[in-house]
């Protein structure tokens, strides 16, 4: 499990559509009960139910989830206080896609360039 403080070392969100609650877990460095739990307490987390209650995760949903970790764990809000300025600062989904979008694009360059240029 990563520390709290490595929340720009979490993986790239892959091209999928739907997630499920294991891969959202690896994906956010949180565990499946604590996503749970997060769905009941964050009205922005609804993921979408299926068959015997599956529950199937989007891409905009696993960014609000990195979100409520950012601020959980790397910021020291309480489970209210991170409602509270998720409910007070809705940020654009687009923009924050966008951004996630940005930062995987950047670190397969990076990748790309460290094949290309081994020694710097």
């Amino acid at each position: 499990m990563l520390e709290p403080s490595h929340n720009n070392e979490l993986p790239a969100i892959p091209g999928k559509r739907y997630f499920t609650i294991g891969e959202v877990s690896e994906l956010c460095a949180v565990k499946p009960h604590v996503l749970r739990y997060w769905e009941q307490e964050f009205p922005q987390l609804k993921p979408v139910k299926r068959r015997g209650n599956r529950r199937y995760y989007q891409r905009e949903d696993v960014l609000t989830i990195r979100q409520i970790r950012a601020l959980l764990y790397d910021q020291g809000y309480t489970i209210g206080g991170a409602r509270q300025r998720m409910t007070t600062e809705e940020p654009d989904p687009l923009q924050l896609d966008m951004q996630a979008v940005i930062k995987e694009t950047i670190e397969e360059l990076e990748d790309v360039l460290k094949v290309l240029a081994p020694g710097k």
